[in-house]
């Protein structure tokens, strides 16, 4: 079965955007934004399907940062299988993913197995517990990470990790830091637009 999703369809042959949101969130988290950055785009905005005490994921976990990961890859799996739908019924000039917390774990666990799926990646505040297997698919994609230096979900340090390996696959990795913890802060949204724009 497909995913619950909202959908904006945009301009013909536009960017398509896909939202993904962090645990507890919906579909609806980062639609408007998505639509506000880039009007003439389609978004589209599924809702994980995993319910951790009600609350949505798109993964299964058996703690902060303890991750399934045979539910892992059958999800990554499940999520590309959409994603590719998406694009093949659209035919878009770029395919965009942007993700938080859960919702930027399973955009880059999906870029890990299926690089070509998207061009550009915003990952708010990720998490990737484990190392990779080398992905030279991952080369040229345009990637802005964001994370609070003192996010007790995300450590810093891991996600220096992440934007280490992204680099050394040959992807063009920006990161910013702000200095607080888990949450969203204003100058993370603020450094959106200029990001897509280039």
């Amino acid at each position: 079965m497909p995913y619950i999703n909202q959908t904006t369809e945009g301009d013909a042959n536009a960017p398509l955007i896909f939202t993904f949101h962090g645990t507890g969130g919906d579909e609806q988290q980062f639609h408007g934004l998505a639509r506000d950055l880039l009007p003439e785009a389609t978004v589209i905005s599924p809702r994980g399907d995993v319910s951790e005490q009600g609350a949505n994921r798109y993964f299964r976990r058996s703690g902060e940062g303890v991750y399934d990961m045979v539910d892992l890859a059958q999800r990554v799996t499940r999520m590309a299988a959409f994603v590719t739908s998406a694009k093949a019924a659209r035919a878009p000039a770029c395919t965009i993913g942007l993700g938080y917390s859960n919702g930027a774990n399973i955009l880059a666990a999906v870029a890990f197995a299926h690089p070509a799926l998207f061009d550009t990646m915003i990952l708010l505040h990720p998490l990737i517990p484990f190392t990779p297997a080398p992905q030279p698919g991952l080369a040229g994609k345009r990637i802005l990470i964001t994370a609070g230096r003192h996010d007790p979900i995300c450590p810093a340090p891991q996600t220096s990790t992440l934007a280490d390996w992204l680099t050394a696959q040959g992807a063009g990795v920006e990161i910013l830091w702000h200095d607080g913890g888990h949450e969203i802060g204003q100058a993370e949204i603020a450094a959106l637009p200029s990001f897509l724009a280039d």
